[in-house]
C-alpha cells in the first residue's frame, strides 16, 4: 500500500436532496419496499467491490455507525435503494481487515467506523473509479428527481390524491374500474 494522504474530496453534492421534491418514490413501487437491485448493471446497484468505495467515501466525510451508512446511502437514492445490513456490515469488516477503516467502540457498545490513513490513500489511488461511482449516483438521482421527471412525480401525486381521496366511499365496482384504468395506463406507458 502506498502512503498517500487525501481528504474526502468525493463530495456527495448532487444538488437538491430528494426529500425536497415532496415526492416519496418508494411508496409507488407496488409495496415491494426498497430496491436491492439497480441501474449499475447485473441487477445490482453497485458493481462488485464498488460498495466499499461508497462506504469509504462516507467514512472520509465523518465517522459513522453501520446503520448510519445504510441510511445515508438510502437518502442519496431518495429511498429507492437501501443496501442490506448483510452487505454493509461484512464490507465494513473487510475494510477493517484491510486496514482501511477502524472501529472506535462507544460506551454504549455500538461500533463507530472511521477511515484510516491507509483508507484515504486507497481512495486517492482509486480516485477515477470513485469519481465515476459518485457521478453515476448523481446521474441516477438526476434521472429520477430532475426535470422532466418532476412532471411524472406530480402526475403520480395527482393520481394518488384522486384514488385515495374517496377510498372509504368507493364501491367495489368503482375500485375495479380504477384498477382497469391503471392497468391500461401501465400498458400504454410500457409501450412508450
Amino acid at each position: 500500500m502506498r502512503d498517500h494522504n487525501c481528504g474526502s474530496g468525493h463530495g456527495w453534492a448532487f444538488g437538491r436532496r430528494p426529500e425536497n421534491f415532496g415526492f416519496d418514490a418508494g411508496a409507488f413501487w407496488g409495496g415491494r419496499g426498497k430496491s436491492r437491485g439497480g441501474p449499475f448493471g447485473g441487477g445490482r446497484m453497485f458493481d462488485q467491490g464498488h460498495l466499499k468505495f461508497v462506504i469509504l467515501g462516507l467514512l472520509a466525510e465523518k465517522p459513522r455507525h453501520g446503520y448510519e451508512i445504510i441510511k445515508e446511502i438510502e437518502e442519496k437514492f431518495g429511498g429507492l435503494y437501501s443496501p442490506s445490513p448483510g452487505t454493509v456490515y461484512p464490507t465494513l469488516t473487510m475494510l477493517e481487515d484491510l486496514g482501511y477503516a477502524r472501529v472506535m467502540p462507544e460506551e454504549s457498545g455500538k461500533k463507530v467506523y472511521e477511515i484510516t490513513d491507509a483508507g484515504r490513500a486507497h481512495l486517492a489511488e482509486n480516485k477515477p473509479l470513485m469519481d465515476d461511482i459518485v457521478a453515476r449516483i448523481a446521474e441516477f438521482a438526476q434521472n429520477v428527481f430532475g426535470e422532466p421527471m418532476m412532471e411524472v412525480h406530480r402526475g403520480f401525486k395527482n393520481i394518488g390524491r384522486s384514488i385515495y381521496s374517496r377510498t372509504s366511499t368507493r364501491t367495489p365496482e368503482q375500485i375495479k374500474k380504477i384498477v382497469e384504468i391503471l392497468q391500461r395506463a401501465v400498458a400504454e406507458i410500457d409501450a412508450v
